[in-house]
């Protein structure tokens, strides 16, 4: 798929499209507007998480005879187990944007660091542009920052954010808030080596744009996030990822909030530092 195509992607919170919130039988939307099918805006909003994950795709296609890559006689495939407490102290080390750093060189360390990063890379904040550099250069190998740079630049110009409801700084319109939070529900390392892992991340999420005009009311989606890391710099950093629908639960019957119940939750409740 080219860069172009990218804009035309359908699907929902990481690319699933499947998973929503029950809405009420009166059938109205949780704003207070006529309820309405999936429409072509709300797919706009809904590619932002899938897009990320895109392009990173693309960035690392052409990967050929990289050197770097791990050999297979040096990774050591573990046994799969259902993510449990470590008995060790959770990461405390924060850079100055806020992105957990500092992970163990163990397997344990790079699931947590798996985890955190997968917050980070289907986030509101990966929209702005201000934003956007520093964050790619906390998350990524210091060798795919640049390709990942202008890929971005590229998809997340001016008139991708006008499609979403933002503007040129990734901002949403006075009144309204864009929602785009992810919260790793479990972690599994499929190949670990002291210096190179793949974990696989499952996630839960949720999207859209709060305030009363809004055409695309916050919902939920499942996706499972795999990225492949490297130990480079005395941590772990991304090298690439992908990531596919599911596994998703039946929705329950929970009575959808407001518009403004949304917002001001948020607002008040701060996301987490994740490890086992």
């Amino acid at each position: 798929m080219s860069l172009g195509d990218e804009h035309e992607a359908s699907g929902g919170y990481g690319g699933t499209g499947q998973t929503r919130t029950r809405l009420p039988d009166t059938g109205t939307d949780p704003y207070g507007s006529t309820r309405r099918g999936r429409s072509s805006s709300r797919s706009l909003v809904t590619v932002v998480g899938v897009v990320v994950l895109l392009i990173a795709a693309i960035a690392f296609a052409n990967r050929g005879d990289d050197t770097t890559e791990t050999s297979d006689s040096g990774t050591n495939k573990p046994d799969t187990a259902a993510t449990a407490p470590s008995g060790k102290r959770p990461v405390q080390t924060k850079s100055g944007g806020g992105i957990p750093s500092g992970f163990a060189q163990d397997q344990e360390g790079a699931e947590s660091a798996a985890a955190n990063y997968a917050v980070v890379l289907v986030s509101a904040d990966i929209l702005k542009p201000a934003r956007r550099p520093e964050m790619l250069r906390q998350v990524f190998d210091a060798g795919r920052v640049s390709e990942l740079e202008r890929n971005f630049d590229r998809v997340y110009d001016k008139a991708f954010l006008d499609k979403v409801g933002l503007d040129q700084n990734g901002d949403a319109p006075k009144g309204s808030t864009y929602v785009s939070r992810t919260m790793p529900v479990g972690t599994k390392a499929t190949e670990y080596s002291g210096n190179a892992a793949t974990v696989e991340v499952w996630c839960t999420g949720v999207y859209g744009m709060t305030g009363d005009s809004s055409e695309n009311p916050v919902t939920s989606d499942w996706f499972t996030m795999t990225l492949q890391l490297r130990w480079t710099d005395g941590d772990w950093k991304v090298d690439s990822f992908s990531q596919k629908e599911g596994p998703a639960p039946v929705n329950g019957d929970n009575k959808v909030s407001t518009s403004d119940d949304i917002t001001k939750a948020v607002q008040e409740f701060g996301g987490f530092t994740y490890a086992r």
